[in-house]
C-alpha cells in the first residue's frame, strides 16, 4: 500500500455539496484535489470553519493533519474530485 494512505480512512467527494464525514473528534490528515472546480473547499467541526481553500488551489495531495472538535464537515463550493483522509 502507498505510503499516502497509511493513515485512517478516504471519503471521495465529487459534487457540490456538505458532506458529514465524522461524528465526533477526529483528524483531517490531508486533502487530495484531483480536478477543481472553481469553487472553495471548506473544512468545518463543530466550532466553526477550520480551513477553507480557495477556488484557486493546486491539484495534488496536500498535508493538512487539523483536528477538528466533535465533527468532521467539508462543504465543496462546486463540483471538484477530492479526497479527505481522516482519523
Amino acid at each position: 500500500m502507498g505510503s499516502q494512505f497509511r493513515l485512517g480512512r478516504a471519503t471521495r467527494i465529487t459534487t457540490a455539496t456538505t458532506t458529514a464525514i465524522k461524528a465526533g473528534t477526529g483528524v483531517v490528515h490531508r486533502i487530495v484535489i484531483g480536478t477543481t472546480a472553481a469553487g472553495t473547499i471548506t473544512l468545518n467541526d463543530n466550532v466553526g470553519a477550520k480551513l477553507v481553500l480557495g477556488a484557486s488551489f493546486p491539484i495534488g495531495s496536500h498535508e493538512l493533519n487539523i483536528e477538528c472538535a466533535g465533527k468532521i464537515e467539508v462543504v465543496t463550493g462546486a463540483a471538484s474530485d477530492i479526497t479527505v483522509v481522516w482519523s
